[in-house]
């Protein structure tokens, strides 16, 4: 079983958004790296190239945020060969993002989304792959997202929760938190520390590290 642990942040986000989870996780007793990458000039064609030579070679696991669970496991579709055992993505709209879709929409928005606009709309394919995928998403309306889409049931604010169920997940849970929120959700991260460790999610997992 590896304790390597890569985390990928999410759109206009930076590496430094990923610091608080990667500290829990070292306390955890994994082995932390932030993978950073430009999220509009760049890209999902840009990153899954950077990504899979990042991870050629040897095992890990991925913790992603938001658009970056949708590069995590655009990367492992196309290279199936990578050591990656599981999978934590947080708030990814895996099933595509109403919010990007009103975004794209409009002249003076859509530019915003760069070239992570086509990921983003479209959403990744049913999971077939090798590695464990499990989603935490948040329930707590507290984002801008709203205000571009229309969500149907609960929502982070940012991304609808009926987005992050993707076809093929091995665990899916919700926790009332917004999207940013993820971040710095204590809760969140024992999630993350559960599954890493025994490929689920479990109530426990809302208890101290251990």
């Amino acid at each position: 079983m590896t304790d390597r642990v890569i985390l990928l942040h999410g759109l206009w986000m930076p590496r430094l958004s990923m610091h608080w989870l990667a500290r829990r996780l070292r306390g955890a007793g994994f082995t932390t790296e932030t993978f950073g990458y430009a999220t509009v000039a760049g890209g999902p064609d840009a990153a899954v190239p950077r990504l899979a030579d990042h991870l050629r070679g040897r095992p890990a696991h991925l913790l992603a945020h938001s658009l970056g669970g949708l590069v995590a496991l655009t990367t492992l579709e196309r290279h199936p060969d990578l050591l990656v055992t599981r999978v934590v993505c947080l708030g990814s709209p895996l099933c595509g993002s109403g919010a990007a879709k009103g975004l794209a929409g409009h002249a003076w928005s859509a530019m915003s989304l760069g070239h992570s606009a086509d990921l983003l709309r479209r959403g990744c394919n049913p999971w077939r792959g090798a590695a464990a995928v499990g989603v935490i998403a948040g329930s707590t309306p507290i984002g801008l997202g709203r205000y571009f889409g229309r969500f149907h049931g609960d929502n982070d604010g940012t991304v609808a929760v009926e987005e992050t169920c993707l076809g093929g997940l091995t665990d899916h849970t919700v926790i009332p938190t917004s999207h940013t929120g993820l971040l710095v959700s204590p809760v969140a991260a024992r999630l993350a520390v559960a599954f890493f460790r025994e490929g689920r999610f479990h109530p426990g997992a809302t208890g101290p590290i251990r």
